[in-house]
């Protein structure tokens, strides 16, 4: 064990404090990157205690739902890939802050367009094999493929070269700068796994956990990896994950005790968890955000005169209050939440003006056209009730609105993408480039609105390589307000992450990445006495 490992092994047991452990680190010569990326435990939090079965249930899975890292089309396989079976070459801390992973370090040229990441030494897989290069060309190469239907391959558009420089040394270049390379590479898909893979019914990786048994859509069952790399994570000594749609049912099962933590509390009744007995609800502020994309490339939201009209027709702190409890804030029909770092605050929040909609409605000539919403509960706890408000608001303004409602089972398949509105949602991205590249980027396969914007999409590849901070802050302001003006997509609210446990599992801190402990719940949370 070497001595980096051998400090945070102390500090993780209770026998070293923080304070004690960064002077060791400093005479050690460590960089503030390199301390920086170990686990932020306090000098009194109660030690992590090994063992035990720790149940999750869950509200997102289909049993369509592959462990392929290429698929992933919903959070149940996320969290058993990302979060459980598997590591990426590097990670987010829990503020935010891109740290090493399954590379110790990474070295970008002056330019920015090539990047050199160095693999850490003795990692096996799940099966036994040390990871080195190759395996990490193979795993980023699946997501580039021309045939590809990744969420990542719009993030990987910009490398135009991976190669390796002997086993433990792989180096990225890409068509263009760009200062942030190193936070595409956290993305939920970008795990390693060996060379050559074509089943991945085994879910072979690095990860704190390894596959027991899998259910698409019910169940799935790991254990702990004896083998894991990373000191002091992985207290448990199995995982289950279990599918559990309704939120009702999630909340009798966290009280009966058949499981132990629960994501995607009901905003409505979240208060109420808080005065159970031996239950704890964990309420982190986060970018999580609902969506109401309309497919703008087919009529009639190819009309951006009806696109203006949805979004008057929305009163977004009507929906915070009602749907979520005052659990969150009025989104302003972009993806950018406020506490990032190129949110831009001089943009006019957009208000509920049924008289605006009802112009914007008329300049299309589409009075008395009825409008079709797609929606399913699976979507977030309280989605068929933000349809049907939607519905009572746009009313307001003589719009007329049909909620469809839709089976829970395929939604992602059946109707995201294909209807031309429904409700969606999205998790955080560490910096506005994954977001806007993902979501509203040209040739994107998750693209929800199919928003193509000539404009937009140039300063999207500008903004990547401008090293002038204040000029790409500029840049990503315009984005937003090509959204805001012209996107295909009502941005109604962000949505706290409210989740539930029993009064035994503790955490050190709570990421407001994404749910679930930024999806890392299972490696770095434990049972309490």
């Amino acid at each position: 064990m070497n001595e980096l490992a051998h400090l945070e092994m102390l500090v993780s047991h209770g026998k070293m404090t923080r304070r004690e452990f960064l002077a060791k680190a400093s005479a050690l010569g460590l960089t503030a990157l390199a301390i920086a990326s170990l686990p932020d435990v306090s000098a009194g939090a109660a030690s992590p205690k090994p063992g035990g079965r720790f149940r999750v249930g869950m509200s997102d899975a289909s049993t369509a739902d592959s462990l392929d890292p290429v698929r992933l089309p919903s959070q149940m396989p996320i969290f058993i890939t990302f979060g459980q079976l598997a590591n990426c070459l590097v990670e987010l801390d829990f503020n935010g802050k891109v740290v090493p992973e399954l590379s110790e370090t990474w070295e970008p040229s002056s330019d920015a367009k090539r990047w050199v990441f160095t693999l850490r030494r003795g990692v096996e897989f799940h099966n036994g094999k040390t990871v080195d290069a190759d395996d990490v060309i193979f795993s980023f190469n699946r997501h580039r493929g021309k045939d590809s239907i990744s969420g990542a391959k719009p993030l990987l558009e910009q490398v135009s070269d991976i190669r390796a420089d002997g086993k433990q040394s792989v180096i990225f270049t890409l068509k263009k700068g760009n200062i942030d390379f190193p936070y595409f590479l956290t993305d939920y898909h970008l795990v390693i796994i060996p060379g050559g893979t074509t089943d991945f019914d085994n879910g072979i990786g690095t990860g704190a956990y390894r596959l027991d048994s899998f259910e698409p859509g019910v169940r799935c069952l790991t254990r702990r990896n004896p083998n894991y790399w990373k000191a002091g994570r992985a207290h448990f000594d199995e995982v289950e994950t279990i599918h559990i749609p309704d939120v009702s049912a999630r909340v009798n099962a966290l009280k009966s005790g058949v499981i132990d933590y629960m994501e995607r509390c009901d905003y409505r009744t979240a208060h109420l968890l808080e005065r159970l007995p031996g239950v704890q609800l964990l309420n982190t502020p986060g970018r999580w955000h609902v969506t109401m994309p309309m497919l703008t490339d087919s009529p009639p939201y190819d009309d951006n005169n009806v696109r203006l009209a949805m979004k008057y027709c929305t009163d977004r702190r009507q929906m915070v209050k009602q749907i979520l409890q005052g659990y969150g804030a009025p989104g302003n029909d972009h993806p950018i939440a406020r506490d990032m770092r190129f949110f831009n605050p001089n943009l006019k929040q957009r208000v509920y003006d049924p008289d605006k909609a009802r112009f914007y409605i008329k300049k299309a000539g589409l009075e008395g056209h009825t409008f079709k919403l797609h929606a399913a509960d699976i979507v977030f706890p309280g989605a068929i009730d933000s349809a049907v408000l939607f519905k009572e608001q746009a009313a307001k303004a003589g719009i007329q609105i049909e909620v469809v409602r839709e089976p829970s089972d395929g939604y992602w398949q059946n109707v995201w993408i294909k209807k031309p509105l429904c409700v969606s949602y999205w998790l955080s991205r560490p910096i506005e480039d994954m977001l806007l590249s993902t979501v509203y980027g040209e040739g994107s396969s998750w693209n929800e609105s199919r928003f193509k914007h000539t404009r937009f999409n140039i300063l999207l590849n500008k903004a990547r390589t401008e090293l002038d901070r204040n000029t790409r802050r500029e840049m990503y302001a315009e984005m937003q307000q090509i959204l805001h003006d012209e996107g295909g997509a009502i941005v109604p609210f962000f949505m706290n992450i409210l989740e539930a446990a029993t009064d035994k599992v503790q955490v050190e801190k709570v990421s407001a990445h994404m749910i679930l402990d930024g999806m890392k719940i299972a490696e770095r949370a434990w049972f309490g006495s």
